[in-house]
């Protein structure tokens, strides 16, 4: 039935990768269902006949689709479906599509669609690497132009070692996740969360992530030769070279003139009437001026500044090619918030604010993976007027999400544990004003914002940008801090988030068909003198230390550990126990199944208060020492002494007194404060007490 269904083997570090091609999704341009271990993901690959009318970008969507019966889970919520891709799912799309987008043809304007669904789940087997590369296999074996192959390989630091395609349990003590992209020749994407991992550890893990990808790009290759379709010719939308050769000589000065300033603002205002002038001069000789204007202007500008940083070493505002922009940072700068900081870098101002909470309001998350909740979130929103436009506020987007993940991994490894630091923590980064590297500044208000809130952080990270512009004869030039334009017209944004120690996060955008080795070692080198000029000149002299108490305004926080099994007796039947305790108290508690126990409250004296209260429900006698307590109830046989709230035991009547006693009321009467010794329990389970032993022995 299945004339050209071919099945192709691969062992990849250590474990059989195995790709099934003519049998499922036969009306995609390109598909296959991909293999790694028990992993098994479906890539299609599609493309529209032709562009749309009015389209001059590359219409290109990659979706990560994670099913949760690939995990044998049933979704959360009313509908028991699947809604929403999860944030984890958004950013396993952006770690594919940044590798993927730049080998399309510049001039391609179909749309494109990767659609990559994971449909069984091994825990061994990263399900994200295995469709990064059947996104891989499915475009280069369709007949839709793109310019790879690549491979993809996750890479752990397990006890000091490098580790490929680490399992679960490697990855769990990891140092390090880092994710490499690349072609035979260079790595085209790195995304990484580090626990302070040092420049050169880092490089030469990226440099053994490469040496595996070329050879699973062999295997790829040998598909392609096998089962590759030819490509499909498509309508090229480049700008034609005569035009544009015409209006840039008409406006090329005026354009430089305009770009040649520090101030954004300024070169927006003075960039809009040469745009009217060349709509206006050149729209009748070329009627289609309305559809290719914003591109032209695009193409105008970047070759100003390329051949301004090629040629002169000029940057649009003036600085040196290691210099960085100037910087500014503030700590307490709202009143009743928890913990702000203010960082501003040039025209870039991310204002950051901490918020701390009890752990029970900690995220749940609904995935497919283990992980079902995080103590520790990080937000970032991007509005219109950060960049001057006028648009209304939206949900965050796929870059929004993109971006303040790239943070929050930038700052988990020097978070104190929860026994430290008892708290739920959500940071929120306002980007207040754009013109670049914004995700880097999230991260140096993010530390700020926790130092000012009293988080007892291992250490300041601060993030910086390195950018990148080639030549064609293979010469290039890093320059540190990139801006906006620098941004858009360059090759690379290879962001880096750190401490003095070493890299907690790397996240690298390309626009070019890859890296070499010789400039992501001088891009680590560049980044790291950057982040440490950041701490030292400007964090550690705006705060020197996290504050020693959190804000009058965040709940106070005590942790403590009881016996799993005097759980029940703290929550009480029906939880009225529990629910007392936050009545009599204020205090808002949580308690996790290994008997640790969370006690929130808006003043101290409450949290002391309800954790005596637990303290004496928990409370264990030990045989032997001696315990204060009043008697409760008065039999024949002797008195019941209560010794510790809701804990009484029987005190016999030979055991009231050193002599002899006929009656017990002759030596006690209800209410009476007396001293006894713990004798501990007898068959029944009663708790034996004297006070003939606890009193003091005469001389």
């Amino acid at each position: 039935m299945f004339e050209n269904y071919k099945v192709f083997n691969y062992d990849f570090a250590g474990r059989p990768l195995v790709v099934e091609t003519g049998k499922v999704a036969g009306l995609a341009n390109g598909s296959c269902l991909i293999r790694y271990g028990e992993t098994v993901i479906l890539a299609c690959a599609t493309a529209s006949p032709a562009p749309r009318d009015g389209i001059d970008f590359l219409p290109l969507s990659v979706d990560y689709d994670e099913k949760m019966y690939a995990a044998g889970k049933i979704p959360g919520g009313y509908l028991k479906r699947e809604g929403k891709p999860s944030e984890k799912a958004i950013l396993t799309s952006r770690v594919i599509d940044r590798p993927v987008r730049p080998l399309f043809p510049k001039d391609l304007r179909n749309d494109v669609a990767l659609t990559l669904t994971v449909m069984s789940l091994d825990p061994d087997c990263s399900p994200e690497i295995t469709a990064m590369i059947g996104a891989s296999i499915a475009l280069s074996i369709s007949d839709i132009p793109w310019n790879g192959p690549i491979g993809g390989a996750f890479v752990g630091l397990v006890d000091g070692e490098i580790v490929i395609n680490p399992t679960a349990a490697q990855r769990a003590k990891s140092d390090l996740e880092l994710t490499v992209a690349a072609s035979a020749g260079k790595v085209v994407m790195i995304e990484a969360g580090a626990n302070e991992v040092a420049d050169d550890v880092m490089f030469d893990a990226i440099m053994k992530a490469h040496e595996e990808i070329k050879e699973l790009i062999k295997f790829i290759d040998s598909i392609v030769s096998e089962i590759g379709k030819p490509k499909f010719a498509y309508p090229s939308c480049e700008l034609d070279h005569d035009m544009f050769d015409e209006i840039f000589a008409y406006c090329e000065k005026a354009v430089m003139e305009a770009l040649d300033t520090d101030d954004k603002t300024v070169r927006d205002a003075k960039l809009q009437p040469i745009i009217e002038d060349i709509s206006a001069t050149f729209g009748e000789k070329y009627p289609d001026m309305p559809v290719i204007i914003n591109e032209l202007i695009y193409k105008i500008q970047k070759k100003i500044v390329r051949r301004w940083l090629i040629e002169e070493k000029k940057r649009v505002d003036g600085r040196r090619m290691d210099q960085i922009r100037p910087l500014a940072a503030e700590v307490g700068v709202l009143p009743r918030t928890h913990g702000t900081g203010l960082f501003t870098r040039g025209q870039t101002q991310v204002l950051t604010v901490a918020t701390l909470g009890t752990i029970g309001e900690a995220q749940k998350l609904d995935g497919i993976d283990d992980e079902d909740s995080k103590r520790y979130m990080h937000h970032y929103n991007m509005p219109g007027y950060s960049t001057g436009e006028a648009k209304s506020l939206r949900s965050p987007g796929r870059r929004e999400i993109g971006h303040g993940a790239l943070a929050e991994r930038s700052l988990v490894p020097v978070l104190p544990s929860v026994e430290e630091f008892p708290y739920a923590i959500r940071l929120v980064s306002e980007v207040v004003s754009s013109n670049g590297s914004t995700s880097q500044a999230s991260v140096c208000g993010s530390t700020l914002a926790l130092m000012d809130a009293g988080v007892p952080i291992k250490a300041p990270v601060a993030g910086i940008s390195c950018g990148l512009i080639t030549e064609d004869d293979g010469s290039w030039t890093t320059m540190i801090d990139i801006q906006g334009l620098e941004d858009f017209y360059g090759d690379m944004d290879f962001k880096v988030a750190g401490t003095h120690k070493g890299i907690t996060s790397i996240q690298m955008d390309l626009k070019i068909d890859g890296l070499t080795p010789e400039i992501i070692k001088n891009a680590l080198e560049t980044t790291h003198k950057g982040r440490d000029y950041i701490i030292d000149e400007i964090i550690l002299k705006a705060i020197e230390a996290p504050r020693a108490e959190v804000s009058p305004y965040a709940p106070k926080m005590i942790s403590m550990q009881i016996n799993p099994d005097k759980i029940r007796e703290v929550i009480g039947s029906g939880g009225k126990v529990i629910q007392k305790i936050t009545a009599d108290t204020g205090a808002k508690i949580d308690i996790e199944d290994d008997g640790s126990v969370f006690i929130s409250a808006v003043n101290r004296d409450a949290a002391d208060m309800a954790k005596a209260i637990i303290d004496a429900i928990v409370f264990e006698p030990v045989v032997g020492e001696t315990y204060e307590g009043t008697v409760t109830r008065i039999i024949p046989i002797g008195a019941f002494v209560e010794y510790a709230p809701g804990k009484e035991g029987l005190v016999h009547i030979s055991k009231l007194a050193q002599t002899r006693t006929e009656k017990v009321e002759d030596v006690v009467s209800l209410g009476d404060t007396v001293r006894v010794k713990y004798l501990g329990t007898d068959d029944r389970g009663r708790m034996n007490l004297s006070m003939k032993d606890a009193a003091p022995k005469a001389e």
